[in-house]
């Protein structure tokens, strides 16, 4: 069995994350492709986006967003993410499961003896007027009969989990600041959510499988149930042993891969990559991420986006945001050391682009690189 080295692995998962070059691709297939973009940060899809495809406008996304072609929606690991409107449907079944054992594990004492059959069903009927409304709105509208939990706790408990919901523009769209306004995701969709099949073979987990490897393989198992969330899919995996390639890493462990997907050859430099607030990474491919030895720069702003890639110096400190933060972590050395931690204390918040620093083109190789994607997992090497 082919062993796959680190830097084997960062060139496969750079690569099929469109972070080698930029691709001719639209915004949409660009989220399709990348089976959603995390959207915690309202803004960072549209600099994750940029990043990624050639020809890319904030109004490019802003028109699917209006549009209903993508939607903001609690999905993977229950955070929100920008998906498409197919995918947000296909999939929203799969995760019911997880999300109501996340907000659980979360306020357990909180929810102690509230039946979440009867909580779901009348937070539905509350929703029946396909009025968008406010997590506040939703808790205020059911007050009378559940009293005593935190109305934060029980808010969460309904949006994140027991009702699929959509959050609707202007949230999520360029250089707009609102509030989070929520609509049942089959009244904004004007599609029902399919019901989850009864399948020992769990067709959609197969699906989720087979799309997070052409974004982010070679994988392991556990990277997929660590990017999802998701408990249950061994039973996904053995059905499509048949399909897929093996290989092994520098640690022995088990990598599942597409027959057909890119491995580029990792002897060649990797390219200045622009990498701004939102670069969607694979969630937990613990290896692909220390082999980078490339010079990585953030970029500006899509407001100011020229016609093709081009390499800008970072602002100075530790970034605020997950993907510039990947950028230096794969461009030096200890990023958690505590010269890193003592910077990163005094880093405004602000993001702003105002003077500039540079990073070394020919760093050395990183030893315990720690840095966050914008899925808001950890990329790390064989050390942790």
């Amino acid at each position: 069995m082919n062993v796959l080295t680190q830097r084997d692995l960062n060139r496969a998962t750079l690569a099929r994350q469109y972070l080698l070059q930029r691709e001719d691709r639209t915004a949409l297939d660009a989220v399709s492709h990348l089976a959603g973009l995390q959207a915690q940060a309202p803004q960072e899809p549209f600099t994750g986006l940029w990043s990624r495809i050639r020809v890319f406008t904030p109004a490019d996304l802003d028109n699917l967003v209006t549009g209903r072609q993508v939607v903001r929606t609690h999905l993977m690991r229950r955070t929100v993410h920008l998906v498409t409107a197919t995918d947000a449907l296909a999939w929203r079944a799969r995760h019911d499961a997880m999300l109501r054992q996340r907000v659980l594990s979360t306020y357990r004492s909180e929810l102690d003896g509230i039946d979440l059959d009867e909580l779901s069903t009348a937070g539905r009927a509350v929703m029946a007027d396909h009025q968008p409304r406010t997590m506040s709105e939703l808790v205020a509208a059911l007050r009378d009969r559940w009293p005593t939990p935190p109305g934060r706790v029980l808010g969460e408990l309904l949006v994140a989990a027991l009702i699929p919901m959509a959050q609707l523009p202007p949230r999520g769209l360029w250089k707009r600041t609102a509030g989070v306004h929520n609509l049942p995701l089959s009244a904004w969709l004007h599609q029902p959510v399919p019901q989850l099949p009864a399948d020992p073979d769990d067709p959609i987990g197969q699906r989720l499988v087979l799309r997070y490897l052409a974004a982010y393989g070679p994988a392991t198992t556990a990277d997929i149930r660590a990017w999802s969330g998701l408990a249950g899919l061994p039973a996904a995996v053995r059905a499509l042993r048949g399909d897929l390639i093996t290989y092994r890493d520098e640690r022995g462990r088990l990598l599942l891969d597409l027959p057909d997907a890119p491995r580029p050859h990792p002897t060649p430099p990797r390219p200045s990559a622009s990498c701004p607030p939102s670069t969607t990474r694979s969630s937990a491919t613990t290896t692909a991420a220390a082999s980078s030895t490339a010079h990585t720069s953030a970029s500006p702003s899509p407001d100011n986006a020229p016609s093709s890639s081009t390499a800008v110096s970072p602002p100075p400190g530790p970034p605020t945001t997950t993907a510039s933060r990947s950028a230096l972590c794969a461009a030096s050395p200890g990023p958690r050391s505590e010269n890193w931690r003592r910077r990163a204390r005094t880093w405004p918040p602000s993001r702003t682009r105002a003077s500039t620093r540079s990073i070394s083109p020919n760093p050395p190789e990183p030893q315990h690189p720690a840095c966050r994607d914008a899925t808001g997992w950890t990329l790390r090497d064989s050390h942790h």
